[in-house]
């Protein structure tokens, strides 16, 4: 009888891979496995690599900071690896080094692997040493082997591994190399017995010593050799171009519009099938499946034409322009062009008192502002990392793209000669965005001069090569991690607002609904800001997220001007005349346009930014400027372009 093979048998790879999803979220594995290595050697493809699409986020005991942690297979047991933060040293100097050093005295992993730059050995194999010190059971995975051979770098695998005592694998983990071998080694010793014992103190060696341990190692296990010339450097060319005093910042600007317009032009298409799908379709059907069961009438109407069409319209405005911009801005990432707009934005930001790292964490603003809150731990100095937290609301957020690309696609695109729409629609968008960056700027020079009084900290950032992205972990981390996930929650808050919205439309104080007294109340406030009553009241009905503003306007503007099918549901957006025409007729002119989407940039974060704001600052104070400041300067923006507007319209 031949022995049995589990990998050809697919009774045992369906329950292997049962197993495989149930550990990962029932915390339940054969064995622990952390990832290390310093930042730009390539550790999260090694982590993508292992694990495939079976990985998540969560928060480990004793930390504040989320880890990517993921699951891989071998040998019939299952592994949880956990992606540490990327770090040069163990010494604690900053947040991620701390959370890293934590992390490896206190989960205390069975297998630590380290993940090192071939290009650069002598620098990363000071953490190698560190980590060996505080674990027996380590491996040292040489990562861009193939990069440092284009170099003229050759590695001798074998000598490395009997000069560190370790095990090394080299790997090429863009192209796959060397991933199978790196499974197999961990499996391999999780089970050995360990040949020594790592110092049992919790106390790092001194630093000096390792550099010249590894300078030593270096020089015994690393040659070189003159590459041959190319006969083009492309990738110094593409440096020089990104970087440059003189092409930068045109460069930067170019972009950022390359990518609004492709949003912009590649978004309506979808919108509209979505639109007949969700609202033409389905809408009806469940309208009449809820009186077939005999609902009544305002059961059907909070449920079908209040929390389904919430939904339905943000799916259709949200979908198709994340599922655009995001693959494209993650493809920006995955090159390695946002750590170059970091050092562009480095002498911008030093002289407004901020960190040079800021210019991270408003990129990812411009994901979710929460994100870019979060992400404000990268910067060291309490001081600017608060600027950072506090001015990152200017950075637009998910939620409020699609509200101005629909209004630059109704209001600025009639306005340009025949053929212009989208080029004049997608600069209106990059206006408002390049105003955003304008006022974190000239906010981070207020409060580093006011609340926030110091002198701005060393700023040190290494540039990653430019690479070639890997397209499916683009993809799959722009359409699954972040589409996905925030369409997802933009969808269960839009639930309960939409029943919000269909209560107030509906329910009557008097002979009117009560969104009608709420919007007359708010009407003088709005005719000063250049908007009106409806507008506000759909901002503060959509504090919970800013997705749910456009829907929001769009159901009380047509019940209120009494333009909707019984119950205050959604009319038919078909074209975008037929919907300009709607807003025209209640009363929405092109300065309430523009406003508006002024307004959009400036007015109060969502509730979960809110939440991450305190969370993060553990400060009722703070929380409260976050949210005052970017509503103060959107109140006075609005009020003054309004009166000028009419000065002089």
């Amino acid at each position: 009888m031949s022995a049995h093979d589990p990998s050809a048998c697919s009774t045992c790879a369906l329950g292997e891979a049962i197993r495989e999803k149930t550990a990962l979220f029932a915390g339940t594995c054969d064995c622990l496995v952390a990832l290390v290595g310093n930042p730009n050697t390539g550790k999260s493809t090694v982590f993508n690599r292992l694990t495939g699409l079976r990985q998540h986020t969560g928060n480990w005991p004793g930390k504040t900071t989320e880890l990517a942690e993921g699951v891989f297979s071998e040998g019939g047991r299952i592994f949880k690896i956990v992606d540490l933060p990327g770090t040069y040293s163990l010494e604690a100097a900053d947040n991620d080094e701390q959370v890293t050093a934590n992390f490896l005295k206190k989960a205390a992993p069975e297998v630590t692997v380290v993940v090192a730059d071939a290009t650069a050995l002598e620098r990363n194999l000071l953490l190698c040493l560190q980590v060996a010190a505080l674990h027996p059971k380590v491996i040292v995975a040489v990562n861009l082997i193939d990069e440092a051979e284009g170099r003229g770098i050759a590695v001798d695998v074998a000598k490395l591994s009997a000069e560190l005592g370790l095990p090394v694998v080299p790997m090429a983990a863009r192209r796959g190399q060397g991933v199978a071998d790196l499974r197999r080694k961990i499996a391999e010793l999780s089970l050995a017995v360990p040949l020594r014992l790592a110092p049992g103190n919790g106390k790092l060696p001194d630093s000096e010593d390792l550099y010249r341990r590894a300078g030593g190692i270096v020089k015994a296990c690393v040659t070189l050799r003159e590459p041959p010339e190319p006969s083009f450097d492309w990738r110094a060319a593409l440096d020089w171009l990104l970087t440059s005093r003189w092409t930068a910042f045109p460069v930067m600007g170019a972009v950022f519009a390359l990518v609004l317009w492709i949003t912009i032009l590649g978004a309506n298409v979808p919108s509209n099938l979505l639109y007949g799908a969700l609202v033409e379709k389905l809408h009806p059907f469940l309208k009449v499946l809820a009186e077939g069961i005999g609902l009544p009438w305002w059961l059907s109407g909070v449920l079908v034409d209040g929390m389904y069409l919430a939904g339905a319209w943000v799916v259709c405005v949200m979908l198709p322009p994340m599922a655009i911009f995001f693959p494209l801005f993650t493809l920006l990432e995955d090159l390695g062009y946002l750590p170059r707009v970091a050092f562009n934005m480095d002498g911008l930001l030093s002289r407004a008192g901020a960190h040079g790292k800021q210019a991270l964490t408003m990129a990812i603003g411009y994901g979710c502002n929460a994100a870019g809150v979060v992400a404000a731990r990268i910067i060291e100095s309490p001081r600017e990392r608060l600027v950072a937290i506090l001015t990152n609301n200017f950075a637009l957020c998910n939620g409020r793209w699609p509200t101005l690309i629909l209004l630059s696609t109704l209001f600025v695109a009639p306005m340009a000669p025949a053929g212009l729409g989208t080029v004049f629609a997608m600069g209106a968008v990059l206006a408002v965005a390049v105003l955003g960056v304008a006022l974190s700027l000239a906010a981070a020079w207020i409060l580093s001069r006011t609340l926030l009084k110091g002198e701005p900290c060393a700023f040190h950032l290494e540039i990653p090569p430019i690479r070639r992205p890997c397209l499916w972990q683009v993809l799959y981390t722009s359409l699954i991690d972040r589409t996905v996930f925030v369409l997802w929650r933009a969808v269960v808050f839009a639930f309960p607002a939409g029943a919000l919205i269909w209560c107030v439309a509906n329910i009557s104080a008097g002979a009117l609904p009560l969104a009608w007294w709420l919007s007359e109340l708010l009407s003088p406030l709005g005719w000063l800001m250049g908007l009106n009553g409806v507008i506000l009241l759909a901002y503060v009905v959509a504090i919970p997220a800013n997705e749910l503003v456009v829907p929001t306007i769009l159901m009380l503007t047509v019940t209120l001007g009494g333009q909707a099918v019984p119950g205050g549901t959604l009319f038919d957006p078909g074209k975008a005349a037929d919907l300009k025409g709607l807003l025209s007729g209640a009363g929405w002119t092109s300065l309430t346009a523009f406003s508006l989407m002024l307004f959009c940039l400036c007015h109060n974060p969502c509730s979960t930014t809110i939440l991450t704001i305190y969370k993060e600052t553990k400060s009722v104070r703070w929380a409260f400027w976050a949210t005052a400041m970017p509503l103060a300067t959107g109140l006075v923006l609005c009020t003054l372009f309004a009166a000028l507007w009419r000065l002089f319209a």
